[in-house]
């Protein structure tokens, strides 16, 4: 399969998505070392941002910071326009 890869490469990363949002949940309530924001976002922008997001909605964790609430959907779509243009050849 030609792009077989890439899709166990996004299902990892996306796993790993909810992993790290569902640790950092367990983490703050324990009131222990956090995850940094940029952590989450860096794993989103390289193609965990459903996982990202799936973690906020499943463990409510993040869901009060605009940066998160706009932010991750925002890339969501960026990396729907990129896979778009690749897949159809723009």
């Amino acid at each position: 399969m030609k792009y077989s890869f890439i899709i166990i490469y996004l299902v990892t990363m996306n796993v790993l998505g909810i992993y790290i949002m569902y640790q950092d949940k367990r983490k703050a309530r324990q009131k222990k070392w956090r995850t940094k924001e940029s952590t989450f976002f860096l794993l989103a922008l390289l193609g965990g941002s459903l996982g990202i997001l799936l973690g906020m909605r499943k463990y409510r964790h993040k869901t009060k910071h605009l940066s998160f609430t706009i932010g991750i959907p925002c890339i969501i779509i960026l990396q729907l326009i990129v896979i778009g243009f690749v897949l159809y050849d723009f």
